[in-house]
């Protein structure tokens, strides 16, 4: 007899759209699930279906010939749109002069901008597909699982999450990178990969990351633009402000999910002390990313450190309007004055309204200063509930 185990489906943030728009997400975020349950009634195209990609290869008319069968405002869905990016030449004829509205999902944006695609020129929005948010997992949320394992839905419902995790490793280097040719040297990129994981959260040096990596400087930025390309990395700019020190101008590398980070440094073990802070700083850049997109929580996100001072920082500024907010994450269980110094140093900013320490304790405080000491819970509920400005 054979047992099948339920995948539990969670309610995803991301609001529909009404009009045409891009979906982009690292493989395994649950694109395809979300725009399944989102349009059910949409007429799919496939593109992993290899023997429909290579019909429409070979003979591209078949896509406009299927496109006209539709009525006005017919959802049409493109499925992994990266494969053939020259149907989006009728997307957008089919746009202008039939009202169809399109699906446009994907995990690289890369391939389109290579083959000259001007991504509709504006005709369709663009979203994002994040892993598994607190919010979206509710009472199942567990910052240790996330911590450990990450919270791609592909390796949340699996029972052998490192297992798991080092297979998608292995696919997103054979199908993302080197089917789709996005590096020349696939044995340079997998060298790249883990001395990349060691930056996360961390001030990216390009020159030591090329030096790690043993390829060159310009060829770990054109690296760094594959991660980023395709969804599993970002890089957060410096704040660029007017205070009385220089601001440190080199930006930060997070990447999208924990459990990636440790698959491809292949330390899949129980977590170390020495990991937590950084993941948990990556954990809340991810949530505040997801939440600028989803909701408007902020117009702009930077860091920011006096180039005068290696051990002072802010981890994160948000600034909405011509308001500021300073957020600084630990992974100590006790507040200390350490901890305090970036918010200390950034006080004189123009415009801050409130900054805050978050810490892995369980009592919000607040200290002479009139700096905010919460546990990440207490963040985590501000922020969905957009009480943080």
């Amino acid at each position: 007899m054979t047992v099948t185990m339920a995948i539990k489906i969670y309610p995803r943030l991301l609001i529909p759209p009404e009009q045409s728009f891009f979906l982009f997400g690292p493989r395994g975020s649950g694109k395809s699930t979300w725009a399944k349950r989102a349009f059910p009634s949409a007429y799919r195209f496939d593109l992993l279906d290899e023997e429909l990609y290579q019909n429409l290869l070979s003979n591209p008319s078949l896509f406009a010939s299927r496109l006209r069968t539709f009525k006005r405002r017919q959802w049409v869905w493109v499925d992994e749109v990266q494969r053939l990016p020259s149907l989006l030449n009728e997307v957008h004829r089919f746009i202008e002069d039939a009202g169809l509205r399109f699906i446009l999902t994907g995990s690289s944006a890369r391939k389109l901008r290579r083959s000259g695609v001007n991504l509709l020129a504006g005709r369709a929005l663009t979203r994002t597909m994040y892993p598994f948010l607190p919010a979206e997992l509710g009472r199942d949320f567990d910052l240790e699982t996330v911590l450990s394992y990450g919270s791609l839905p592909i390796t949340w419902s699996s029972p052998s999450k490192p297992e798991t995790l080092k297979a998608y490793v292995q696919t997103y280097l054979k199908e993302e990178i080197q089917a789709e040719a996005l590096a020349r040297n696939l044995a340079g990129f997998s060298r790249f990969l883990p001395v990349a994981a060691l930056f996360h959260a961390q001030t990216l040096n390009v020159s030591a990351l090329a030096r790690d990596a043993g390829v060159s400087r310009m060829t770990v930025s054109g690296y760094l633009d594959v991660l980023e390309d395709t969804l599993l990395a970002f890089r957060l700019p410096a704040y660029e402000g007017k205070l009385r020190v220089r601001e440190r101008k080199h930006p930060k590398l997070y990447w999208i999910d924990p459990g990636i980070v440790r698959a491809v440094k292949k330390q899949l073990a129980p977590l170390a002390q020495e990991e937590r802070g950084a993941l948990l700083e990556g954990f809340v850049a991810v949530v505040l990313r997801a939440y600028g997109e989803y909701s408007g929580l902020f117009d702009e996100i930077a860091y920011w450190s006096p180039t005068d001072a290696i051990r002072t920082e802010v981890d994160f500024l948000l600034r909405k309007a011509d308001r500021f907010l300073a957020i600084e994450v630990k992974s100590s269980p006790r507040p200390s004055s350490d901890a305090l110094r970036g918010l200390r140093a950034i006080g004189s900013l123009r415009g801050l309204e409130r900054r805050i320490l978050v810490y892995k304790g369980t009592k919000e405080l607040q200290t002479d200063e009139g700096i905010d000491v919460w546990p990440l819970k207490k963040l985590l509920e501000s922020i969905e509930n957009d009480t943080l400005f």
